[in-house]
């Protein structure tokens, strides 16, 4: 069985508000390696990538298989045109809004919606994301 992990980058988060796309990019990606190890090492020439979340024992079958099937629900940035990732596969854009309905939906239907406003933590983007990642797997066909 594989890892689940979603990874963050300060200076990612930095590059992607000053090019125009958003502070909320995220690394998603499935190992058999030890989590902590790859991203100690880190991707797209960048050093300071933090473990948001990970969800071991997921049978997803192959990270691009995942990410393509990721991708077609969620804004994935392509690699081949931002030189600054550097072929590095699984960076997705999430918006606030996007997360915060996903909330407020999970919300009212368990029956507890409240009206206090939301304020998203890093961990409930990487909750987004791995909810897509699961779910777009429990819906193949195959």
């Amino acid at each position: 069985m594989a890892t689940l992990y979603v990874a963050r980058s300060a200076t990612l988060s930095e590059w992607g508000l000053d090019v125009g796309l958003s502070k909320h990019l995220y690394k998603i990606g499935l190992t058999n390696e030890p989590v902590k190890v790859l991203v100690a090492t880190g991707w797209a020439g960048l050093s300071d990538w933090s473990l948001v979340r990970k969800h071991d024992d997921v049978a997803l079958g192959s990270e691009s298989d995942m990410l393509a099937q990721l991708g077609v629900k969620l804004k994935a940035i392509d690699p081949a045109l931002y030189p600054k990732i550097k072929g590095t596969p699984g960076v997705f854009k999430i918006t606030p809004t996007q997360v915060e309905n996903h909330i407020l939906v999970a919300k009212a239907l368990a029956g507890t919606a409240d009206s206090a406003t939301l304020k998203l933590k890093p961990t409930d983007f990487a909750a987004y994301l791995m909810h897509h990642a699961l779910r777009t797997q429990e819906e193949r066909p195959f």
